[in-house]
């Protein structure tokens, strides 16, 4: 699964949780360019989930990215930007991992 990653200007590890779930970091917008705070263009193509890092962004860069979101069904999770809350806003959007499946999730 691709996702676009809206906040933080330094992903860090976050690529490594993601890719327990499997999703894989298609685009990151560090949300700070003001052009991300009006409505604007369609999501990149390929993209099957946003995921908003609320501690690094405006409530105007939140909202355009939602309402991008929502207008292609696209999934959204929000969560601050550490890999504890990661954690549990996938794991409660698609489920808890199985760990003898490698990452996968229970189904």
């Amino acid at each position: 699964m691709n996702a676009l990653i809206v906040g933080a200007d330094r992903l860090g590890n976050i690529p490594d949780v993601l890719g327990e779930f499997g999703i894989r970091v298609a685009a990151h917008v560090s949300g700070r360019d003001s052009s991300h705070q009006r409505r604007g263009p369609a999501l990149p193509s390929g993209i099957q989930m946003v995921i908003l890092f609320t501690d690094f962004i405006g409530h105007n860069v939140m909202q355009r990215f939602r309402e991008a979101a929502t207008r292609e069904q696209v999934t959204v999770v929000c969560c601050r930007r550490s890999v504890c809350a990661l954690q549990q806003a996938l794991g409660r959007r698609m489920g808890p991992r199985c760990d003898t499946c490698h990452g996968g999730t229970v189904r």
